[in-house]
């Protein structure tokens, strides 16, 4: 086994969850990803958790999606059960064909994660963490070599964490101490929000592995502008490109895409909160230097920004202040690179993807 896979294993269990004796650990991994699966069982056998393994199969997924009635959706409730007893929530993502879930209707995906949002609750109410393995779907998605996209990964991935979390931290004072962030780029965005009252967290690998962002939420109601996300967004095994929103007191008021507009019109469908942010991030890792069509990697470049449709996360939110909330988050990156500015209470924090603390 690659000696990286064992050290990304270690970074799982210990840095981003944190695993104690008896834990009880739920494992959810693609086939796939199954060498990642065995060295994270190594280092939870040393510390004395117990876990179980889902082991996802896209394929059957497709099938099962492609075949379900709208009047069967409903709420899984054996899967509720077990992540009532679960302390900790390992998701690692990994796939020979990124494309599996093309065919199937956006609209019933929508709808059964509405069902289920009582659980989904449930799983991130644990110690939870998302991370990816290296295989041949994802590199043929980056348009990468598999041994290519294995070093891209593990540079990522293997880091110190710590020092990210202090530079980071730059972001994060800044972010405490403004009301109102502005965001330009080109001609098409021009987006205002309060983040007055609300909560920016330092995101250095816990709940996303690799992490690499500061993020918070913005108020439900203050988001006014337009905002063109230039990255290629894949939601629902679909890409979907040139999303272009129009906010008007915090809602979707108008909306367009070059390629499968239909996706944008379901996910704004989904739930009143769907229409509105749940969430403004700043991407701060350069060791992410690529565009690799994997959200987990791309909202994290040091040269964007990235806004969620949806859900705002709790710890985001200020006492005083109304989450918004919905059964999907769907994040969307703005390429901050050129011909663009970010700024806090008037004040330029960054120009074409340079920080002013750089």
């Amino acid at each position: 086994m690659d000696e990286r896979i064992r050290r990304h294993a270690k970074i799982l269990v210990d840095h981003c969850t944190d695993v104690q004796e008896g834990d009880m650990v739920v494992v959810s991994a693609s086939v796939e990803s199954r060498d990642l699966v065995t060295a994270v069982y190594e280092e939870l056998a040393k510390i004395g958790a117990h876990p179980i393994t889902k082991f996802r199969n896209s394929e059957a997924s497709r099938v099962f999606y492609d075949n379900l009635d709208e009047e069967h959706v409903t709420e899984v409730t054996h899967s509720k059960a077990m992540w009532e007893e679960t302390d900790v929530a390992i998701s690692i993502r990994g796939s020979s064909n990124t494309k599996t879930m093309n065919s199937v209707d956006p609209e019933i995906r929508n709808k059964h994660s509405k069902a289920n949002e009582e659980t989904r609750e449930l799983r991130l109410d644990c110690r939870w963490v998302l991370t990816q393995h290296p295989t041949s779907g994802q590199a043929q998605q980056a348009e990468m070599s598999e041994m290519e996209y294995e070093d891209f990964v593990y540079d990522a991935i293997l880091e110190d964490w710590e020092d990210r979390k202090e530079y980071q931290s730059q972001m994060v004072d800044i972010l405490e101490d403004g009301t109102e962030v502005q965001i330009e780029s080109g001609d098409d965005t021009d987006l205002r929000m309060s983040i007055d009252g609300m909560n920016p967290e330092n995101d250095y690998g816990e709940n996303n592995m690799p992490g690499g962002e500061v993020f918070t939420a913005p108020v439900k109601d203050s988001v006014n502008g337009t905002v063109l996300f230039d990255k290629p967004l894949l939601a629902h095994g679909r890409e979907v490109n040139d999303v272009y929103l129009e906010f008007e007191d915090g809602e979707v008021v108008d909306y367009s895409a070059s390629q499968n507009e239909e996706v944008i019109k379901s996910v704004l469908e989904t739930d009143d909160g769907a229409s509105y942010l749940g969430e403004l991030g700043i991407g701060m890792n350069r060791n992410i230097n690529r565009f690799t069509y994997n959200m987990l990697f791309d909202e994290k470049m040091g040269d964007t920004v990235h806004l969620a449709l949806g859900r705002a996360y709790d710890r985001n939110v200020g006492e005083d202040r109304e989450q918004n909330q919905s059964a999907i988050h769907m994040d969307m990156i703005i390429d901050m690179s050129e011909d663009s500015r970010i700024l806090v209470d008037d004040e330029l924090v960054q120009e074409d993807g340079e920080f002013v603390f750089e």
